[in-house]
């Protein structure tokens, strides 16, 4: 009997491990190809329409329009990294220190408050959907990893630049920028690539265009911190110097 099973045992194991490999490439094709051509769409985006249309919104209209990086002013992603991400240059997808203080936060009765670094928001925005589940935070690693491996950083930043939703159904800064001051994103000024950036946590209910004190607070915020991470250089520079980088994720 073992003499037979070994044999059917080497053979369940290379079909898994082919299995595998299978399942890298067609996951990692994509991450891939997309390091070099843009986005037609997103998994978020499919997802709002998909809503939309169950809702019955028939005046919805999505919009998305990509520019490349040379197109989108350099304080428009200088501000989502002092908004969002500022340990971005340096981290390899994940802020592992920024996931054990929210976790203390939270154990010691906080709001639980986000983590997630901009590696990680552009893998979810591409290829998963809304939602919280162990399952979702895991194939949202694994394709941050895919991304960080693949993509250099300038590449990371262009592409969440121009998925990101600022508004309903308004995804990228060139849409944004656009809608809300009709104006191309390589015009952006510091205080509205902020703006852009403070209602990033949640586009749907903060308004850049119209904002609510606490969107004007956390711009201004935003601002000084695009400031004291040392201007359009942190993200022009592929290498900033370490000694710039802020501790601090969240107004």
């Amino acid at each position: 009997m073992a003499a037979g099973f070994q044999p059917r045992g080497r053979r369940w194991l290379r079909r898994a491990a082919l299995a595998l490999l299978l399942l890298f490439l067609i996951t990692w094709l994509p991450v891939l190809l997309l390091r070099f051509i843009p986005p037609v769409t997103s998994a978020f985006m499919i997802e709002r329409r998909i809503g939309a249309a169950l809702h019955g919104e028939h005046d919805f209209q999505l919009r998305y329009r990509w520019v490349p990086w040379p197109q989108i002013a350099p304080v428009a992603p200088l501000a989502m990294v002092a908004g969002e991400d500022q340990k971005f240059p340096f981290h390899h997808g994940f802020d592992f220190e920024s996931i054990h203080a929210a976790i203390s936060d939270a154990d010691e009765g906080m709001r639980l408050r986000g983590a997630s670094t901009i590696s990680q928001q552009t893998a979810k925005n591409l290829f998963l959907w809304n939602g919280r589940s162990y399952m979702r935070k895991g194939i949202e690693a694994y394709f941050t990893v895919l991304i960080e491996a693949t993509w250099p950083k300038r590449r990371i930043l262009e592409v969440y630049a121009n998925i990101a939703e600022f508004g309903d159904g308004i995804y990228g800064v060139e849409a944004a920028a656009r809608t809300f001051w009709g104006e191309h994103a390589s015009q952006l000024n510091p205080h509205q690539a902020a703006l852009l950036a403070a209602v990033l946590p949640d586009p749907r209910r903060l308004h850049a265009n119209h904002p609510s004190v606490y969107v004007q607070r956390r711009a201004a915020w935003i601002e000084r911190q695009m400031a004291q991470l040392g201007g359009v250089s942190y993200v022009l520079n592929p290498n900033p110097p370490l000694s710039r980088a802020s501790t601090r994720r969240h107004h």
